[in-house]
């Protein structure tokens, strides 16, 4: 699954093992699915968070990193964002890990909050436990 493979790539800093990659209904009820190539070396899923529009997840298949998949895969999930009407896009993210927060804020997102206290704020469930503790998660978003 490409999920599953895509998160290999944290195990080497120590970000290891992750929850279980989206199941197919999980996939099924996302306000959409964008994905790159035939067979899929990339996928941008955007759930609804409330009224807002949230990239809940970004994957690109190991063999294909730094080849600009996850960017243009991102850059397509705020345009896809963009053209439903929604003001901002948000995601949640690992504020150090160089492939995660940098990366997004070299496309435009900037920090909103650290992620449990963010969604607390605003009355939605915490992350997954285990998320929190292999580094600092934190809410970025991204006006459109």
């Amino acid at each position: 699954m490409l999920e599953a493979a895509s998160d290999t790539l944290f195990a080497p800093i120590g970000i290891a093992p992750l929850p279980a990659p989206g199941t197919a209904l999980e996939l099924a009820h996302a306000l959409v699915v964008l994905v790159a190539d035939d067979p899929p070396k990339g996928f941008a899923r955007i759930d609804r968070l409330g009224e807002g529009a949230h990239l809940e997840q970004l994957s690109v298949h190991p063999d294909h990193v730094r080849r600009g998949i996850g960017r243009s895969l991102l850059r397509a999930a705020c345009d896809w964002a963009c053209r439903q009407g929604y003001r901002d896009i948000t995601l949640t993210t690992f504020r150090d890990v160089a492939w995660n927060g940098p990366f997004y804020a070299s496309e435009g997102f900037t920090e909103a909050g650290i992620a449990d206290e963010w969604y607390s704020a605003r009355g939605f469930e915490p992350e997954e436990p285990e998320m929190a503790a292999f580094g600092t998660r934190v809410v970025m978003v991204r006006a459109l």
